[in-house]
């Protein structure tokens, strides 16, 4: 049984992408470290996904490319817009997912930043690339699914 409270999320930003290009295998929550005016920019909904992955640098995990622009009201002092970004997980997490990274074809990409309370979270996925008759064929069923539904509501 959890003793977490059950805590109201809200989703800054999702990587809708990433849902169609990879396979998804398993998925983490992990907390994200921050400076001050990357949280009010993420207040304000300036971040972005694309181009985002996350890997292990002396046992330690980065997110590396995720894009937080600058905050409105910020000064001299404001954040780089792409820095790499620390990831928080609990040890055993880190080791587990440093074996299933070093597979072959395994990586770890960002599918959703949210608030969770007052924290920061980033929900992370262990995917495996899609090749492109893989991705035909998800279209494909999905147009079914869409077809099947239209036939259903029109009777």
């Amino acid at each position: 049984m959890s003793t977490k409270p059950n805590r109201p999320r809200k989703i800054i930003a999702q990587n809708r992408r990433a849902r169609h290009d990879y396979e998804i295998i398993e998925t983490y929550e992990a907390g994200i470290v921050l400076q001050g005016t990357e949280v009010k920019a993420l207040r304000e909904g300036k971040v972005s996904l694309q181009d985002s992955f996350a890997m292990f640098k002396d046992g330690e995990l980065w997110l590396v490319g995720m894009y937080i622009g600058p905050y409105s009201q910020g000064n001299i002092s404001n954040h780089p817009p792409r820095r790499d970004r620390k990831l928080l997980l609990h040890r055993r997490e880190l080791r587990k997912l440093e074996q299933r990274v070093k597979e072959r074809g395994f990586t770890l990409i960002p599918l959703s930043v949210y608030f969770s309370g007052p924290y920061v979270k980033i929900e992370l996925a262990l995917v495996r690339g899609k090749r492109k008759y893989e991705k035909r064929e998800a279209i494909k069923e999905r147009d079914v699914q869409r077809e099947l539904r239209r036939t259903l509501r029109q009777r």
